[in-house]
């Protein structure tokens, strides 16, 4: 058996193993760690929670500590293409042998103890980096914070990106309610950093009860852009002319503030932070496909990361005009999402994705025709409102493609 075939097969199981596909909770994680793994991990730990911006930041912290020289583990989800751009050391996606073995460990371990498809990977990305030496582990929370399976790991550094309305089933209906539950990876005298410059009360309440020392957007970090470059500062830490990543600088001011708190033997220069600058790209974040017609991807899912795609798009010039292909999961806020981007888009392509978690055309066609939006008909498949929207574009225009991890991946599939 080749080991892609392997890989392919584990993946299968692991869909099959738990009656649920999320359920939080500690206590099952938990017990198959201390089966697995050291009663505590070897490496400086960082924890990335929030509703958007957590895989920018990861990757962005991953890309100044591998320029400073340190071996660091990077631990996201969802995946795009392959799973095995969860799990990275050393900037390398971890190949399927390592992976397959991992999880034939985490099998062995859990013995009767069940687990998620989230809740295996994570035992398996950190058993990977305990066996690869790394200096330090960024590691994704899936979803929320308090009761996910990455929150078994105590954090160095604590960090929360923003603090918006999704995954309400398992979070709550409001912004307290998610940013009590995102707060719940902040640690008693550990550094809690927050990238939202208006976080909700309950985080600010559960930074104060738990002890964490907290670094605020707006109050204790700031940034500023200044014309073709930005500057950052945090206390008596000044950086100026710094080099614009290809990522929001908001996420980016976050991840600089977080490294400015990882523990003193982990030296990062501002050497290391300007290559790191420079050499931070992450796919499907307002990726950019060149060509007669350029196609824009971008994996936003929910209303605050649309507005700020709009924000983007109003930002980006275009001569001509923005049609938009769009494809979402049923559990999401459709109708929020695409009334985000309604003024900036001329014409749309919805599509259905399949799976028990997938909306169908109609849908996101009930919500367009609600907000008053110009459709060309309603698609099975991304692939599909795709080619529509290519053969309807001329010279000048450009194709947008949003709405999830799972839209943007089968449209990198068509066209890359």
């Amino acid at each position: 058996m080749n080991s892609a075939r392997g890989l392919r097969e584990w993946l299968e199981r692991l869909e099959r193993l738990h009656p649920r596909e999320i359920e939080l909770g500690l206590e099952r994680v938990g017990e198959v760690w201390r089966r697995l793994g050291p009663a505590q991990v070897p490496f400086v730990t960082v924890t990335v929670g929030g509703t958007n911006g957590k895989g920018s930041v990861v990757r962005l912290m991953e890309s100044v500590l591998l320029a400073a020289g340190r071996r660091v583990g990077a631990y996201t989800s969802p995946h795009l293409l392959r799973y095995n751009e969860r799990i990275r050391i050393g900037g390398t996606e971890v190949p399927d042998d390592a992976l397959c073995a991992a999880f034939e460990r985490v099998e062995s371990a859990r013995g009767e103890t069940s687990l998620t498809y989230f809740e295996f990977g994570t035992l398996a990305a950190l058993d990977l980096f305990v066996r690869a030496g790394v200096e330090v582990a960024v590691l994704e929370v899936g979803l929320g914070g308090r009761l996910d399976a990455v929150n078994l790991v105590e954090p160095d550094v604590a960090v929360v990106t923003s603090v918006d309305i999704d995954h309400t089933d398992w979070l709550g209906e409001t912004r307290e309610a998610i940013g009590r539950e995102k707060a719940g990876i902040f640690r008693a005298g550990r550094p809690a950093v927050c990238g939202d410059p208006e976080p909700p009360a309950s985080l600010l309440a559960h930074a104060r009860a738990t002890g964490a020392r907290l670094y605020r957007a707006g109050a204790h970090f700031r940034f500023r852009e200044t014309g073709r470059d930005w500057s950052w500062n945090a206390g008596e830490i000044q950086l100026t002319g710094l080099p614009r990543p290809r990522l929001e600088l908001q996420n980016a001011a976050t991840a600089l503030m977080a490294l400015a708190c990882l523990p003193e033997r982990v030296v990062v220069s501002e050497e290391a932070v300007r290559q790191g600058l420079t050499d931070t790209s992450l796919p499907g974040r307002f990726q950019v496909i060149d060509g007669e017609v350029p196609v824009i991807l971008d994996v936003a899912h929910n209303p605050a990361a649309a507005t700020r795609l709009a924000e983007r798009l109003a930002a980006t010039d275009c001569d001509g005009r923005t049609l938009a292909v769009v494809a979402m999961l049923a559990d999401k806020d459709g109708c929020g999402t695409l009334g985000a981007l309604t003024d900036r888009i001329d014409a749309w392509f919805p599509a259905g994705l399949e799976g028990a978690r997938g909306a169908p055309a109609s849908r996101l066609e009930d919500c367009l025709s609600t907000l008053g939006a110009e459709v060309s008909g309603g698609h099975p498949h991304v692939a599909d409102a795709l080619d529509a929207a290519l053969a309807d574009a001329r010279p000048g225009d450009r194709v947008l493609v949003f709405g999830s991890f799972r839209t943007v991946a089968e449209a990198m599939e068509r066209i890359l």
